[in-house]
């Protein structure tokens, strides 16, 4: 993400989101408890462009999304996203999903890992953000289902055809985008879904201690890692260990190998500046 912007200053306000940022660990949270935090047109187009700020401000290092209330976020609003777009002609249909997945770009392509805080219902196109997330945190509470097929729609939905197999492989998937059924912690674990299942009523204490760990880390390194794990998907292994050896020549002049090496040699823990 390039640093150079035009004139506007960033946004200080966002209606359908609560953002914080605190040493580097910014913590987005989807605000509307009261409708399990349905996601509305204003809430993609705000996530959207939040996520392309933050990931031109150098003070963020890593990212919390988390849920208001009884629930991470039930997916798309019937009354306000469904039955609208019933009267909506086909480029504007177009037009919304491309927005839709511009949200899903934004998060596998910011340079700071995502944490996904999930407790309760994640649904629908809550499932595919959370899916999205480079770490997925969640409590016994946490349920996913991939509603898509249900509504008449297909299960391939703002990249989650593309994006679950590779998490937890094409079986799965399948099962998961077909029918739609909601999948508890337990088993979401055990396939892959969740990387940490935390104590009950803990999974957002829990995401913001991986996201402490991310933010003093070496943040460079885990940008780069994060982009090649998103590059590397579709390569052939030549050419995706090509681009290995580029990026590491590349992070080898950079300061925090040099403060490493420095560190070790001192006996001392290093202190990472994300160069």
């Amino acid at each position: 993400m390039s640093p150079f912007t035009g004139s506007a200053a960033p946004t200080s306000d966002w209606e359908h989101l609560r953002v914080e940022l605190t040493d580097g660990v910014a913590t987005v949270t989807l605000a509307r408890p009261e409708k399990l935090n349905a996601l509305t047109f204003g809430a993609y187009a705000d996530l959207r462009d939040l996520l392309a700020e933050l990931s031109r401000a150098k003070s963020v290092r890593a990212l919390v999304l988390s849920g208001e209330g009884r629930g991470f976020c039930s997916g798309g609003d019937v009354d306000e996203i469904i039955g609208a777009t019933l009267s909506m002609d086909t480029g504007m249909l177009l037009d919304f999903n491309r927005m839709t997945g511009q949200v899903v770009r934004a998060v596998r392509e910011c340079p700071f890992p995502v944490i996904a805080a999930v407790h309760g219902v994640a649904a629908g196109a809550g499932a595919v953000l959370a899916l999205a997330a480079d770490f997925r945190v969640a409590d016994p509470s946490a349920r996913f289902a991939f509603l898509f097929t249900r509504v008449g729609l297909s299960g391939g939905d703002m990249g989650a055809a593309y994006l679950l197999p590779r998490v937890v492989g094409l079986g799965h998937a399948t099962r998961l985008l077909m029918l739609g059924e909601p999948v508890r912690a337990a088993e979401a674990e055990r396939i892959g879904l969740i990387s940490e299942l935390a104590d009950e009523g803990h999974a957002d204490e829990a995401a913001q201690a991986l996201a402490r760990r991310l933010a003093d880390g070496p943040a460079l390194a885990y940008a780069q890692t994060k982009a090649l794990l998103t590059a590397e998907l579709d390569m052939p292994l030549a050419a995706a260990v090509e681009l290995d050896a580029s990026t590491q020549a590349l992070l080898m002049n950079g300061e925090d190998y040099a403060e490493f090496h420095a560190a070790f040699t001192e006996k001392r823990p290093p202190k990472w500046r994300g160069r």
